[in-house]
């Protein structure tokens, strides 16, 4: 699944480890979303549109 988490974040000057602190997972976990290698749950896909205030199809797309 193809996604806009690295531009997003880098968008609002937030770090990795900002991001995964507000998502209440690891720093390794939001690499792996941003390398496209980990597909999030719908929960933290949730979490991830909540966090950006953006709808789960503005972030994350089909390849």
């Amino acid at each position: 699944m193809k996604n806009r988490v690295r531009e997003l974040r880098t968008e609002r000057g937030w770090t990795q480890a900002d991001l995964a602190k507000r998502l209440d997972v690891s720093r390794n976990s939001v690499i792996a979303i941003e390398n496209g290698k980990y597909d999030p749950s719908l929960p933290l896909a949730f979490a991830i549109s909540d966090a950006f205030g953006l709808t789960i199809e503005e972030i994350f797309q089909r390849k």
